[in-house]
């Protein structure tokens, strides 16, 4: 049952254009907010803590979180629609110069993200720049079989190849050592068996260390990029300076660590910069050491 609602979904979804998505998006985020008071409060008080702001201030962040987070999960429908054009007419550059290098490096590349800004688009963002062969798309499935095909299903597209993050670790590693780009989610919190523990916005937290594993053997270059929602249908494409593993010393451990501590500390940098747009709901320090 639930995959006919799933497909009879998805041609609903994908005619949508961007400007109603998103507005389907922050209705849908007020709903949220005003559905799940226990999430609400939850919510509030996790900005409150993790970023010292006043009760109001966190709330505030609350609730725009909640709007931007939904259109994030809804902009999944537009990803096939991400190609050139939409890169040159909507898409500004905060470092270009850092961009153009991390697209046009011979060397493997680890691009790792957040579910901060339009998280989903930026996986078609990647098909569009990428002059390498495929790239792989780590992700995680949600346990809904129809769900997780139906998600596989929008995000792929030329240029795009997405795996199953408990399947990927050979596939990707080859992929790397061949020179290619993968990428992934770093903000989310794993099984205590995955994590490296780290401070992020002052508490410690699960930060999965395989994105760091893989770029360590396939001793590629790590490149944080984030893609920012701006108005008017407008986003900011935000590359930051990379960290080339094979320079790192220490033992293997120590430089595992190193890594997962670089990514982690980009990501908190933008979550400091624009908290509104990170996915405050997930349960991000639920695993503890």
């Amino acid at each position: 049952m639930r995959d006919v609602c799933y497909n009879a979904f998805l041609p609903f979804g994908a005619a949508l254009s961007l400007k109603r998505l998103q507005a389907l998006g922050r209705g849908l985020g007020s709903l949220m907010w005003a559905a799940l008071p226990a999430r609400r409060r939850e919510t509030t008080s996790c900005v409150r803590d993790r970023l010292g702001v006043a009760e109001w201030r966190a709330r505030e962040l609350a609730r725009e979180s909640f709007r931007h987070s939904a259109c994030s999960f809804l902009e999944i429908f537009h990803t096939r629609q991400v190609d050139p054009r939409f890169l040159r007419d909507r898409v500004e550059f905060e470092n270009p110069e850092l961009f153009e290098r991390m697209s046009s490096t011979l060397r493997p590349v680890v691009a790792t993200t957040a579910h901060l800004g339009s998280w989903e688009l930026l996986v078609g963002l990647i098909g569009a720049f990428s002059s390498r062969s495929d790239c792989h798309v780590v992700v995680r499935l949600p346990k809904d079989e129809e769900l997780g095909r139906m998600i596989m299903h929008m995000r792929s597209q030329p240029g795009i190849r997405i795996l199953p993050h408990r399947d990927a670790a050979t596939e990707t590693l080859g992929h790397l050592r061949a020179g290619g780009m993968s990428a992934f989610l770093v903000d989310h919190n794993c099984k205590r068996a995955e994590a490296q523990f780290l401070p992020f916005l002052g508490e410690v937290a699960a930060v999965n260390k395989g994105p760091a594993i893989l770029a360590l053997r396939a001793k590629a270059e790590v490149w944080p990029c984030f893609l920012l929602r701006l108005p008017e249908g407008r986003f900011r494409f935000v590359t930051l300076p990379c960290l080339d593993t094979a320079c790192l010393t220490g033992s293997r451990a120590e430089r595992i660590e190193s890594i997962c501590r670089f990514y982690t500390d980009a990501v908190e940098r933008m979550v400091r910069m624009y908290p509104e747009q990170w996915f405050w709901m997930h349960r991000r320090w639920k695993t503890r050491p």
